[in-house]
């Protein structure tokens, strides 16, 4: 995370020209408002913080320390820095730029006045303002330090973990060479001793039989060895009780906690948070405590011949085997059955990141695996597909729908079709259909359709000598749609139950839905931007959204709770359509018109007016930001810029850009070209700072059309445009000057 954000800092200078190549300045610039206001602090007319940004670089390279105990030196400094600002302006001239060189030429006149007989005082106060920005930046350093940190700490735990649970599995497998090895020892014994009972028996019957006392000798050697040999059988039956605790603690931790949490870790990627980790670890794991079981059910059927060849009482196979086959039965059954699953979820191929939500009528694709890889059940296993197989809400929810499948419902689990030679079925050629009842239908029931939640089921068998075992498996709950404009409303109730709930077969879940804490949601929110672009939502942004659910009086509080209807059903303040609503809209304009500014950071987005306005108002006329439309469903975004003013700062925002404009001409064409009326009727581009200070060329110049593409003449344009689209072509190029303004 901490490396992510020093790369990011690093790529963004790279672009920037010399110029703007700031170190400390630029990287104060990207910290979270809560340390921006520290930094605004600091500045004040005795030394504008206009100066700080004009000369970040030059101010920076001085040793400022030095020049605040000793007068030559500061004098010297005073007047170098009087030299920068002198280039500045002309540079100002250059550009035609009345307004900032007035700024820049009354700047040098106050720092002529304040410390012309005191360059001292001047050196103390900027090396006091660099010290503080570094302080600050510490301070911002050390929180992401500690969210590293604490991260870190989970990674580090989980890789514990695993070097445990590998050793575990490792010692299952050398516990059963032992085994092995002390079958053959026994065996060997066994045969001995056999050979000793035959030859003894054989003399017996010899005319020139030994005598009385080798006989006894021979007797007594025959009675050590039987008493080795049952010793060597207890000990082996004993090694194999050992074996089967070690492996059903191992499976254990592989079924109730590893794959619990892979499931889990799965219904997060699921609704966009991080991917889930490879299975092929777990597939090991499950593969290695397989083939012990496996080979353990052979050495029980050695021990049974090596029974019948030889017995007594009180023999301890014949004691313990039916208990210690029925455990390794038992167990090995629970591991097969617990290894099928899906491992990619019900998803359309025309919707890779909303799974789980289908339409009817429209293929989709799924993918089951058997994270037991043995060999000898390649092409054994075939698996069917099921409808809401033995769903109670069928006949317990009024209303609720059933449907058939359609395409081919069966596939045969193989090694071939997998790119990581797993034993796997992929669906890729199923549809749904729904069931017409006869007669009226009725849509009375307690549940919405994007409420409605169904089930796949995967049935099938595994079948060897003396071994029988059903699988099956489902899928997480699944919402099926039959117009695409309810996809956005069954990504909700996907969100959401994936957010609350592990479950998957609570099919009534929506008939009572828990509340969210906001904690939980914010990050979901937040999956939502950064599993479609490179950029999720900072804290600020969030913030903004948390006020927006529960009101400004919250202050974005954790531990605050959000029913589902707040966030989906009801209307948001006095708006006309629900919260996730309006922010799938933005989700949408982003996608299709605005990926490249939302990845780049050029985009604040989420911000309340009344905090657009503070954080505009001390910034250089011309300053502007970009936030999205809180009054449009569809998703719009608009930008805000401040005009200095005698008496106070004057903001301008401009009527929100749709999707509809931004079909006709790109958004940063828009602000290239954008117009209003300056004095005298010259009409003029008031946006020169994209927030805090980058100038706009800078943030958006890359993605400027070429000349001829940008605009067109006029008279072409009537032309070849209808009414309707050169009002709409007009008004995005900035033609429309102050009637779009709105104060």
């Amino acid at each position: 995370m901490c490396n992510g954000y020093l790369g990011k800092q690093l790529f963004i200078l790279f672009l920037l020209p010399p110029l703007f190549r700031m170190a400390q300045w630029y990287q104060l610039q990207q910290l979270d408002s809560k340390f921006l206001e520290q930094v605004h602090q600091l500045y004040d007319d005795s030394f504008p913080m206009e100066i700080r940004q004009y000369l970040a670089q030059w101010l920076e390279n001085q040793d400022w320390e030095h020049a605040a105990n000793n007068v030559s030196f500061a004098t010297v400094l005073f007047h170098d820095l009087l030299s920068q600002l002198d280039d500045q302006f002309s540079r100002f001239l250059i550009e035609n730029n009345f307004l900032l060189q007035h700024n820049i030429r009354k700047s040098k006149r106050n720092l002529q006045d304040n410390f012309q007989e005191d360059p001292i005082q001047m050196a103390m106060i900027i090396c006091s303002c660099l010290k503080e920005e570094r302080k600050i930046l510490s301070s911002a350093q050390l929180s992401n330090q500690m969210e590293v940190g604490s991260i870190q700490n989970t990674v580090i735990g989980m890789l514990d973990k695993q070097k445990e649970l590998d050793a575990e599995v490792k010692g299952v497998k050398n516990h059963v060479i032992d085994v092995e090895q002390d079958i053959k020892t026994l065996e060997d014994m066994q045969d001995e001793y056999d050979f000793k009972c035959k030859t003894l028996q054989n003399r017996e019957h010899e005319s020139n039989s030994t005598s009385q006392e080798e006989y006894k000798k021979e007797q007594m050697h025959l009675n050590k060895m039987f008493l080795s040999l049952d010793l060597k059988r207890k000990e082996v039956v004993n090694k194999i009780v050992q074996l089967l605790n070690a492996t059903e603690h191992t499976q254990t931790a592989l079924i109730n906690e590893e794959l619990v949490e892979w499931k889990r870790r799965q219904q997060t990627a699921c609704i966009g948070g991080p991917p889930n980790a490879c299975l092929d670890q777990l597939q090991n794991w499950f593969t290695i405590v397989a083939e012990s079981l496996q080979q353990v059910r052979q050495q029980l059927k050695k021990l049974e011949e090596l029974e019948q060849k030889f017995t007594y009482d009180p023999d301890p196979i014949t004691k313990n085997k039916q208990v210690l086959q029925d455990r390794t039965h038992s167990l090995f059954k629970q591991l097969i059955q617990s290894s099928f699953v899906v491992e990619r979820q019900p998803c359309m191929p025309t919707h890779p990141q909303r799974p789980l939500v289908l339409k009817t009528g429209v293929q989709f694709t799924v993918k089951l695996r058997l994270l037991v890889k043995l060999q000898e059940l390649n092409y054994n296993l075939k698996v069917k597909v099921l409808f809401d197989k033995d769903v109670s809400e069928k006949n317990s929810v009024k209303g609720f729908r059933k449907f058939n499948i359609l395409g081919t419902s069966t596939k045969v689990m193989n090694m071939e079709e997998s790119t990581n030679g797993s034993l796997a079925a992929e669906f890729r050629h199923l549809q749904l259909k729904e069931q017409k009842n006869a007669g009226s239908r009725t849509n009375e029931g307690p549940l919405i359709v994007t409420e409605e939640l169904h089930s796949l089921s995967f049935e099938t068998q595994l079948c060897q000598p003396g071994l029988v075992i059903d699988l099956e498996t489902t899928s997480l709950p699944i919402v099926v749609i039959s117009n695409v404009s309810q996809l956005p409303s069954g990504w909700a109730s996907i969100l959401w139950f994936n957010m609350l709930s592990t479950d998957p077969k609570n099919l009534s879940f929506f008939l009572n839905p828990p509340y969210a804490k906001w904690s939980k949601l914010s990050e979901v929110l937040s999956w939502q931007f950064s599993s479609v672009t490179k950029r999720g939502l900072n804290a600020d942004q969030l913030s903004m959204l948390g006020e927006k659910l529960l009101g400004p009086t919250s202050g974005g509080s954790h531990d605050c709770l959000i029913p589902w209807t707040r966030f989906c059903k009801e209307n948001i303040n006095d708006k006309s359509f629900p919260f996730w609503l309006w922010i799938e809209g933005i989700l949408e304009l982003i996608k299709k018109h605005l990926l490249c500014l939302w990845n780049d950071g050029c985009i604040m987005g989420f911000i309340s007016k009344e905090k657009e306005r503070t954080l505009l108002k001390d910034q250089r006329p011309g300053t502007f930001l970009l936030r999205f439309s809180e009054s449009s469903k569809e998703g719009a975004i608009t930008f805000t810029w401040v005009e200095g003013s005698q008496i106070e700062p004057q903001f301008h925002s401009v009527e929100p850009y749709t999707k509809k404009e931004l079909s006709a001409v790109t958004f940063p064409d828009i602000i290239r070209n954008y117009k209003v009326m300056a004095a005298e009727n010259i009409p003029e581009n008031p946006l020169r700072f994209l927030y805090p200070d980058i100038p706009k060329d800078n943030a958006f110049g890359k993605y400027y059309s070429r000349p001829k593409e940008a605009t067109l003449p006029g008279s072409s344009l009537q032309k070849i445009c209808s009414p309707c689209l050169l009002k709409s072509l007009m008004r995005c190029l900035g033609w429309w000057t102050q009637q779009r303004l709105t104060l």
